[in-house]
């Protein structure tokens, strides 16, 4: 579940840089690499907290739902930090500036479809492929730990 929001990561860095004119390039895939990390870093936040709630819920849609607006927060001041900071690198300009231009250019394109299919997507996904899974916690430990 956590890996639906990769293909967003791909899409969103190749359309910032095709509308800005920039090369695929090492930096570009390093660009990529990075969104990837923090977008999945963000889908795990969200699947387990809305594991969470579905064991609390019994009800996999609800706790899809809820943990996406629990996470809302998080998930946005992460990216948009991200994102603000990349902006002087996305710029191009200074020493070498060219160079590093993709590099910005993609995690700012990757971190914004990634953020908006982690927020949208995901609950859907989650939903649909936990709607039939039991209720028991997956935990190892015994719920008695006093014996």
């Amino acid at each position: 579940m956590v890996l639906t929001t990769i293909p967003a990561v791909i899409a969103g860095a190749l359309i910032a840089l095709l509308l800005t004119h920039a090369t695929l390039n090492l930096q570009s895939y390093m660009g990529m690499i990075m969104s990837t990390g923090v977008s999945v870093a963000n889908a795990i936040l969200i699947v387990t907290n809305a594991e969470k709630l579905r064991i609390e819920y019994r009800d996999a849609r609800k706790a899809a739902v809820v943990s996406a607006g629990v996470r809302l927060r998080p998930i946005l001041m992460t990216s948009l930090a991200m994102i603000a900071g990349m902006i002087p690198m996305a710029s191009g300009l200074g020493e070498a500036g060219d160079q590093t231009a993709p590099l910005g250019r993609a995690v700012i394109g990757g971190l914004i479809a990634s953020t908006l299919a982690a927020l949208l997507i995901l609950p859907q996904v989650y939903a649909l492929m936990q709607r039939k899974e039991g209720y028991q916690s997956p935990s190892l430990m015994p719920d008695n730990t006093n014996a």
